[in-house]
């Protein structure tokens, strides 16, 4: 590493130090016991939000992601990284090797700052080319163990947890395609256990220094030299944002008085212990989900960008059925989704979800309500809509939210955050958002004919018999892959 590494603070509430402490301890104190959270429901506030937090950072910023792109929003995340280290915050970078798109050489750039620590969870072994793939394959078991986690938490005051990955299209910055998505701030109690969940996987057997990994690159000044040159560009971003610590202390203000406070739980999976262990058992991500819905008594309203179920899920589809719970689902549809073979996955278990009385909807790609979730909103005219958000709202009272979907990967394989929040408020906001979501002006609501066939229903009652929106090599292909009992893995 460039240096050594700040003291452990697994789980600290902070020392009262900075300025974000003292911002949000006081409200704290009014409600003791419980935390306060602000739905991030756009892209844009997504990125303004963390935009803010990382210029008002005055001690740490600890950083854990599945995906960090090197687009605009990640490029220039990054180098205002670079400036809050250059004045002396820590910065911890926790990154799932699965999508680093061989940047290992960038990274070991960007470690050799004295203030800024890299680590990558569960790295191949071979690094590039097609011996990555082999090796892959070779250790198939350990590598489909990801940390699909999503954490962002500052001076131990102030934590983002959800959906959002880093990168152009989960903040409404893509021209072509952008996801609809979700994450929560908080602030309180809640904030130690992000920070315990951080320390999981930091110190996991399985997240190695990208020293480790790679040599610092001999020309790592000059890059951290052009990056603090280009901190400032905020080219491509369409908006404005802070770029100095009063002006973001202002916005944080802003959303800490507007905080909605509600008891709460943080659930996050263990990492990896043993890669040769068998993954039959629900993670507690899983099993936390799991208990909420045998606690429903009369709604279960669904997003998830995947919505692959195994026989015991669907056991429980059938038992909430058998006791008049209503479920409805929004997932992607074939022409939204960015993988096709989830989307095989998902149409395999399909006609047993609509059976046990589940209502499904697919996101159109030219949903009425863009215009509603993207800025800007001329993005609608010419690209098109995705879903990445994971939410689940229980009996209109207890909301569900992270970077848990509803699939079997997340299930049993992937490392999981999720916020368990006690809100009929937040609860009543994400309901209302999903039955949005779920209108006919917005997605295709799925059911079968009078001969059990499926059929797409749209906003003017156009029935389809097949996929909407796509061409028939695309359904082709689904089909095929579906045939393919490979759900576990998706």
């Amino acid at each position: 590493m460039a240096a050594s590494e700040p003291a452990n603070n697994s789980g600290r509430a902070g020392s009262g130090d900075s300025k974000l402490e003292q911002m949000t301890q006081p409200v704290s104190q009014i409600l003791p016991g419980q935390s306060g959270f602000s739905i991030l429901n756009t892209g844009r506030q997504g990125f303004e939000r963390r935009a803010e937090l990382i210029e008002a950072a005055e001690r740490s910023i600890d950083a854990q992601y599945y995906i960090w792109n090197s687009d605009v929003s990640g490029v220039y995340l990054a180098r205002r990284l670079i400036i809050a280290a250059d004045r002396g915050v820590q910065i911890r970078l926790l990154l799932d090797d699965v999508n680093l798109g061989e940047r290992d050489l960038l990274l070991a750039a960007l470690d050799s700052h004295p203030n800024i620590h890299i680590r990558i969870y569960n790295p191949s072994a071979v690094r590039s080319g097609i011996g990555n793939l082999v090796a892959f394959v070779s250790d198939f078991r350990r590598m489909n163990r990801r940390m699909h986690n999503k954490t962002f938490v500052v001076d131990y005051a102030l934590g983002i947890a959800g959906g959002r990955n880093i990168g152009d299209e989960y903040f409404d910055l893509h021209p072509n395609m952008n996801h609809r998505d979700r994450d929560v701030l908080a602030v309180g109690p809640i904030v130690g256990e992000l920070t315990k969940n951080f320390e999981a996987y930091w110190k996991s057997a399985w997240s190695y220094p990208i020293s480790n990994i790679a040599k610092t690159p001999k020309n790592a000044a000059s890059i951290l030299g052009s990056a603090r040159e280009s901190a400032g560009d905020i080219t491509g971003l369409t908006r404005g944002t802070v770029q100095n610590i009063e002006a973001a202390r202002g916005k944080i203000q802003q959303v800490i008085e507007g905080l909605i406070w509600a008891p709460a739980e943080l659930v996050f999976d263990s990492p990896l212990q043993d890669a040769n262990e068998v993954p039959d058992q629900l993670k507690k991500t899983a099993q936390a989900l799991r208990d909420l819905v045998q606690h429903a008594n009369s709604e279960i309203l669904v997003e998830s960008a995947y919505l692959i179920l195994g026989n015991k899920q669907l056991e429980l589809m059938s038992d909430l059925n058998a006791r008049n719970v209503k479920v409805a689902a929004l997932t992607n549809s074939l022409a939204t989704n960015d993988l096709t073979p989830n989307h095989a996955g998902y149409t395999r278990c399909r006609p047993e979800l609509l059976s046990q009385g589940v209502e499904l909807f697919e996101l159109r790609p030219d949903a009425e309500a863009c215009k509603l979730w993207v800025e800007p909103a001329e993005y609608c005219d010419h690209g098109a809509m995705s879903l990445h958000a994971k939410s689940v709202v229980v009996d209109r009272r207890t909301l569900f939210v992270g970077s848990f979907n509803i699939n079997l990967r997340s299930i049993y394989l992937n490392g999981e955050t999720a916020l368990i929040i006690h809100s009929p408020e937040l609860a009543e906001q994400v309901a209302n958002d999903i039955r949005l979501a779920m209108g006919r002006p917005n997605s295709w609501q799925v059911t079968c004919d009078v001969n059990g066939k499926l059929q797409w229903v749209s906003s003017d009652e156009v029935l389809w018999n097949h996929e909407p929106a796509v061409n028939w090599w695309r359904r082709l292909l689904s089909r095929f892959i579906s045939l393919m009992p490979i759900e576990f893995f998706l």
